[in-house]
């Protein structure tokens, strides 16, 4: 498993691709957590917006250490990426804080069981793990 994490729109999802390619993955294919199912993070190579995954978890009321410890049973050579949430404005909506927070937790866990981990700053990768 690896993670890759960082603001928005700093060229996590093209270097993920670029891993994956380094990877030996010939076909490459992309769960995205805002849309996709649950399960399309158990068989992708890619999950991007894993903080959004954690949203829909939250609002339905799921748990967010099962998803991940499926997505460690199930896809343990998958690419996970994550926004980093933690560093701007704290949200006013109490609904939005508590979402920053786990997913930095989350975020914290699947860190801990990786076996690299990215943070990406305007396309620059520094290997932290």
């Amino acid at each position: 498993m690896i993670l890759i994490t960082g603001g928005a729109w700093q060229g996590k999802l093209d270097f993920a691709m670029e891993l994956a390619k380094e990877n030996g993955k010939e076909r490459i294919k992309v769960a995205e957590g805002a849309s996709d199912s649950y399960d399309a993070a158990f068989d992708s190579s890619i999950i991007h917006g894993f903080h959004e995954y954690i949203r829909r978890i939250l609002d339905e009321k799921k748990s967010m250490d099962s998803f991940i410890s499926s997505i460690t049973e199930k896809n343990p050579d998958v690419i996970i990426i994550s926004n980093e949430l933690g560093c701007g404005i704290v949200p006013v909506d109490p609904k939005d804080r508590q979402w920053r927070e786990v997913s930095g937790r989350a975020s914290v866990k699947v860190a801990g069981i990786s076996e690299e981990v990215y943070r990406l700053v305007c396309g620059i990768s520094s290997r932290i793990k």
